[in-house]
């Protein structure tokens, strides 16, 4: 007899995301992007991948743990940070984007919301533009990705990452943020950006509270009718602490259990700084996926 479990048939299209490098294939397996964080300050991880050696020596271990893409920003977007200027951004992300490029056969995502950083990042080797805002903060943003034919991930944020988490309310939280999106998706499509080049992510810990971000996973496949694949970045969030209390470098077990949530609610894809961790608990979750036929 057929199981089901909140509804979980994946839904998304189409059934590739187009990068610069190639393809990667959606709802085969959850893919993973593996995070390197080149900031002194974000709130995981700021200051270990700082030197330029430290990150291309991490990128090229969550290489060999699984990831699918990586996720590289030297501009830290925890709550309450502080912009730094744009050549500041450029000095740190770019020798490491062309290190990596050139000893690392998988997709190099650069997470930013500036323009001009974007263009040089693609140039050095990036295929992906990891956007918090969504194309909201920068307007040259949507004609560069186009231009070099990167493929995109565009996220919602409720205020910048200096306000967003100061009292962060909704009248109702998954029509503001489909809403939101689908302005994000107008704007790639008036630059010409092709829908298989194109990703979501709801923005996790992005302007939400604890329970929005429960609310927002249980919703994924509300916002799937948008008809892109889904990313989700739960990773060692500040509501995998609520309940242990533990330093994020201590949450696995407690972003095991969302990173299940999301996968089991509509994502084609998750960002995680455990990649190897989290490679086994995708398995276990595309499997029960493929086996109640959800899949």
């Amino acid at each position: 007899m057929k199981t089901t479990f909140l509804s979980t048939k994946r839904t998304a299209k189409p059934a590739i995301f187009r990068h610069v490098r190639g393809e990667l294939p959606i709802g085969q397996r959850t893919l993973l992007m593996g995070v390197v964080n080149i900031t002194p300050d974000s709130f995981s991880d700021g200051g270990l991948y700082l030197k330029p050696e430290n990150a291309v020596r991490w990128a090229q271990e969550l290489a060999e743990q699984g990831a699918d893409i990586l996720d590289i920003g030297a501009l830290s977007t925890r709550p309450g940070s502080l912009s730094v200027s744009e050549n500041e951004e450029r000095k740190r992300l770019l020798p490491v984007i062309e290190k990596v490029a050139s000893h690392i056969d998988i997709p190099i995502s650069v997470d930013t919301y500036r323009a001009s950083v974007a263009d040089d990042a693609l140039q050095a080797g990036a295929a992906i533009v990891n956007d918090i805002s969504g194309f909201h903060f920068d307007e040259q943003m949507p004609d560069v990705c186009a231009r070099h034919k990167a493929g995109v991930i565009l996220m919602h944020i409720k205020g910048t990452p200096r306000d967003m988490q100061l009292e962060p309310t909704y009248e109702d939280l998954l029509e503001e943020i489909t809403a939101y999106l689908k302005a994000s998706l107008r704007k790639a499509q008036d630059a010409g950006i092709e829908r298989d080049r194109i990703m979501l992510d709801p923005g996790i810990g992005f302007g939400k509270t604890f329970d929005d971000n429960y609310r927002l996973i249980a919703g994924l496949r509300r916002l799937t009718s948008l008809n892109c694949p889904l990313l989700v970045g739960p990773s060692r969030k500040a509501f995998t602490g609520q309940f242990s209390g533990l330093p994020p470098h201590k949450r696995q077990f407690a972003t095991a259990a969302a990173v299940t949530l999301s996968i089991v609610c509509g994502a084609s894809a998750i960002r995680v700084h455990d990649v190897a961790e989290m490679k086994e608990v995708a398995e276990i979750a595309d499997r029960f996926l493929q086996v109640t036929g959800d899949n």
